[in-house]
Order: structure tokens, then sequence, then C-alpha cells
């Protein structure tokens, strides 16, 4: 239908005819002359109908409905365009096709537009984006937005495949292994009262493929959790999965590294460093209080409680000498300007993420000492202590000081969402890409609702010890061989070694609570490939949809994914979830149990 696109028409085709298909995304009407600016995936051109002698532009009464045709074009109709590429006497800049346009011999409508909910260059509602999402994604930032994911699909395919790796995918239809979180789960029709899962990951099957001998495996994969959304999660979603065979830590670390950064080069002309730095997960906690902490942002933690031990203020000495306590002092320069409501704003923000209360000392004239501090604690705290708080934190006059008291990982959870808060609102982040691996996870956390430990990473993470026993006696320390990739405080891609004996698979699961039995009827088959010559292996997995919105410069993963679903796990465009009728439920055996009150 055409022989071109409309945002590739330029000065090399001068003088040549074209047939072009598109939207109109701007007709204007100048009586007896008409603009119409078509547009198509790749961009817009401008198209002219205008009364001409030339023959070779069609004449007379040909021409004249042409205009016609053209006066009547209403926004977002579907056009075919033929004409003569022409350059423009005044050039818009702007656009790729600025310097031409197309002087038109024939404009068929191909199908006329109803009257639209909002216009292509406007920025609705949410709601109603994700309802009209085919007309949403017209929009040119949207185009431009999914185009950015297509590029990066298509870097890491190339990169992948000229290294050898082998594409191979793994099922969707799997077993339920509940152990994180929740599995979506699909009745079996031909089994009745038995169920297949969605897969949460393809981890175990590959794994498997690894003790197949397939050696490097990658697959871009479409997972699914049944869990809370929020901006930068959904119901289902896609990952780069790897496995490497016959490796260490640094194998796999090395690799992937040097893939981020040609896809960066290769899609947005980003150099990244040219080697990641790394830290430990204790070290993060420490210094930033995030496992997966932004290094644009300057601010570092010092803790105090050593300073603090024996002042008057309670919470302060409470926590100080609790064996799992921390006090942490954040400074911020040049905050001592903030308004007492801002700093109540903060301390509720904090609140959102467990503080019960938030502390603060404004330094406004560092040479004075006492006289010299604004904080509403300084009257519990001696001169000695009130001096040595600011020498430790360095602050400075115009500084303050936030501070955080509680247990570690509290103290550690909102202090780092308030440092991140407070260095966006103050204008504190640096420019750029600061990317990070972070290793040395612990193995297991203790969950005090389940009353028994769980997997930081997933249970099939090998410990940094070979001998059983010394996992058992230092459960509580133990550390994993896990990392995560981290970049502008985004979790991008996490992996790890795996366990590849049996007997150290097992113990793992009776730690993590899960007896011998349990164990077999989840993971039987998975125990049993582990007894049958399993090679040293690990891998790691990147989440396509955040690496592709740290790429188009968004907040929200949805504005990178064609058919997102809502925070309330609903897809507005097609209504669903919906309910499904009485004789689908009982070809695979399901019958609804009405909602009880309460429940």
């Amino acid at each position: 239908m055409r022989t071109h696109f409309c945002g590739l028409v330029d000065e090399a085709l001068i003088g040549q005819t074209v047939t072009l298909c598109g939207w109109a995304d701007v007709a204007r009407n100048l009586g007896g002359l008409c603009f119409i600016d078509l547009r198509d995936h790749e961009g817009i051109v401008q198209i002219v109908a205008e009364p001409t002698t030339d023959a070779a532009l069609g004449a007379g009464e040909a021409n004249a409905a042409v205009i016609a045709t053209a006066a009547d074009v209403g926004y977002e109709d579907c056009l075919r365009v033929t004409g003569v590429v022409r350059k423009r006497e005044s050039v818009n800049a702007k656009i790729r096709t600025g310097q031409v346009e197309v002087v038109a011999t024939k404009i068929e409508v191909l199908n006329k537009a109803e009257p639209l909910p909002f216009h292509a260059h406007e920025n609705p509602g949410e709601d109603i984006r994700l309802k009209y999402r085919y007309l949403d994604m017209r929009r040119p930032e949207m185009q431009k937005m999914m185009r950015t994911r297509i590029k990066l699909v298509q870097a890491l395919r190339r990169y992948l495949d000229e290294r050898g790796f082998q594409d191979i995918e793994t099922p969707i239809l799997t077993k339920a292994t509940p152990e994180g979180a929740r599995d979506f789960l699909v009745p079996a029709r031909m089994h009745p009262g038995e169920f297949y899962a969605l897969p949460q990951s393809p981890q175990l099957f590959k794994q498997i493929l690894m003790m197949a001998g397939f050696d490097r495996y990658y697959q871009i994969a479409r997972c699914f959790r049944d869990e809370a959304l929020r901006a930068d999660r959904q119901l289902e979603f896609t990952q780069l999965d790897m496995e490497f065979a016959w490796v260490s830590e640094r194998d796999v670390q090395d690799t992937v590294e040097e893939m981020i950064r040609v896809v960066f080069r290769d899609v947005m002309g980003v150099e990244l460093a040219a080697q990641f730095p790394r830290m430990t997960y204790a070290e993060a906690m420490r210094r930033y209080g995030s496992d997966k902490p932004d290094l644009r942002i300057a601010l570092e933690f010092t803790d105090i409680a050593q300073l603090v031990k024996s002042c008057e203020f309670k919470v302060f000495t409470d926590w100080a000498n609790h064996e799992d306590g921390r006090v942490v002092a954040l400074r911020v320069p040049g905050a001592s300007t903030l308004s007492r409501k801002q700093i109540d704003d903060y301390a509720a923000y904090a609140g959102k993420f467990g503080a019960k209360g938030l502390a603060w000392m404004k330094v406004e004239d560092a040479s004075k000492g006492r006289e010299g501090i604004n904080s509403p604690i300084a009257k519990f705290l001696d001169d000695a202590t009130l001096a040595a708080i600011v020498q430790a934190t360095g602050a400075t006059t115009g500084d303050a000081i936030f501070f955080g008291a509680a247990t570690y990982k509290s103290a550690s959870d909102f202090m780092g969402a308030l440092r991140l808060k407070v260095a966006k609102d103050l204008g504190l982040v640096a420019e750029g890409w600061a990317p990070l691996w972070v290793t040395d996870f612990p193995m297991f956390e203790w969950d005090d609702e389940e009353n028994r430990y769980v997997a930081l990473h997933h249970p099939f993470t090998a410990p940094a010890v070979d001998s059983i026993d010394d996992l058992r006696a230092n459960a509580k320390t133990a550390v994993s061989r896990g990392y995560d990739m981290v970049l502008n405080g985004n979790e991008i891609g996490g992996g790890s070694i795996r366990i590849h004996n049996s007997q150290m698979q097992s113990a793992v699961f009776d730690l993590l609570g899960i007896g011998a039995e349990e164990a077999e009827g989840k993971f039987g088959f998975l125990l049993d490939a582990l007894k049958f010559g399993a090679p040293p292996h690990g891998g790691i997995a990147f989440g396509i949809d955040r690496i592709a919105a740290l790429m188009a410069g968004t907040e929200s993963i949805r504005d990178v994914i064609a058919f997102p679903k809502t925070t309330t796990a609903q897809c507005l465009m097609t209504g669903a979830p919906s309910p499904v009728p009485d004789k689908q439920l009982a070809e695979v055996h399901i019958q609804i149990r009405e909602k009880q009150e309460g429940k």
C-alpha cells in the first residue's frame, strides 16, 4: 500500500513520487490550500493539497478533488497519500522531515475516525490512557518509549547470540512450588482437582538445562507473580533469564557487566563505567540503608550509637544499648533552611517505612557550639555529645542532621527511604548513570510471622561455605553467593551461584522449614537431578521492563509495557479479569464459593 514511511521522507526523494500511509496528526484548511501532518511510526511529514497548473502534479478537476478530500480530513483519520516530494519553503527543524513536503496528487480516506477521548499530544489520566491503550500508544512519547524497549531486547539478543548463548524456551504451565510470591494457578481439565502454576521464573528449568549439558542458556521469559502492584511491578513481567555451567561468581558478573555496557552503548549512546564498583550487602546497608543504593547521591549514614549510649535521650540510649539496635545520623548539606512543616512531612514519610518518629538537628552556626544548634533533642545531649555528633557527621554551618533509632533493619529501611526522598527534593541527585554490584547477601532472614528462616534470594542459592555443619551452626550470619546489579538505585538484575549438591540442597530446605517429605513432593525432580553429576552453575535474571523504563526516562514500567495492568491488577482495555460462565467452570471442575462476610 505504501512506498515509503512518513518519517523517512527526505531530500534524497525530491522530485520523486511516493505513496504514504498514516494518521492525520494535524489538518489545516486555509481555503483552497490544505496542509496535513501525516504520521506513522517513523514520524511526521507535511502533505500539501494545492491548486496547480503543472500537469506532472495533477491539474484541473483531479486536483480540485484532492483539495476537497483534504479539506474534509479530520483528526486521526486513516489516510493513503500519493504525491511528489519537494523542498519546503519554510523549514521545520523540529522534525526529521522538516526540509521537505509532499504535494498530494491523490488522497484516500481509508477510515474516518470518530471523535477521540483525548488528543495524541495530550497526556490524560492513566485510567483513560489504559482504557484506550491503542490510542495512547499512537502518541509520539509512547512510540518513543516502546521503541526504546524494542531496541533494548534486540541489543540483548544480538550480544548473546554472537557469544554462543542458546535461546531455549521453558514451560509456561508448570508445577506449583509456592516459596516467596503467590503462584497463579491454572486448573488441569484432564486431571480433576489438580493444577498447573504459571512460572514465577524459569529458575529450576534453567538449572536443569545446565545439568543437561547446554552450558550457556538465555531466554526472554514471561514470568508471573500474584502479588501487590506498584509503579515498578506487574503481575506478569518480562526478564532476560541466563544460566552458565562451570562458573564462579566473577565469571557470570564479568560477562553480563560487559553485556550491559554494550547494550547501553548501542541503544542510548551511553558509556557506562569501564569497571562497575562492588560493594557487600553489609556495607551497602551500613552506608546507605539500602541493598540497592543510588550512588548518584553522595549522602551517607554515620553510626553514632557509641556517642549516645549514656545520653539522656531515652530513644537513643535504648537502641544504642540494644543487641540488634542502630542509631544512625544522616547529614544533609544546606538543609538548615527547611521549615518545621517540611521536617514534619519528612517524619510522616519516614513513618510509612517504619519510623516511630524523626529526630533532627539544624547546624545554624557551627562556630557557636550549642548556641548555634537548633534541635528539640539538644537539651538531652551534653556539649561534648553535641560536638561529637557534629564532628562525626562532618556537619557545617547550614547543614541539617536527621536521626534514626530502631532495630538495625528498621532504622536502615526508613532512613534509607528518607535519604532518597530528601536528595530528590533538594536537588542532590547527580546526573548520569551509577552502576554497582552488591554482593555477599545474607543466606537467610528470620520471618517473625512464620517463625522460621526464609531465603533472601531463593532456596537454590549456594551458601559461601562448603560444609553443611558450618551452615547449620551459623545460619543466622551465613552469607550466600548471591549478587545483584544495581543502576541508579534500581535493582536491574539478580542472581547467584546455585547449589549443585543434593545433600546441601536438602540441608537448606531443612533450615527453611521445608521437611524431607515436603521437599520431595515439591522439588523431588530437582533433588534427583542433582545426584547425577550436576556441574557447578550459576546465573542471573535482568528485569527488561525496569531497564527499559530507566532508558526511557520514566518512573513507571507501565509506560514501557504495551498492555499493562493497573495497580488494582486490571486490564481496563479488555476488562480482565472477568467472570467465567458456570459451564466453562464445570469443564475444569471448579465451583465458585460465595465470599463470606468479613473475609
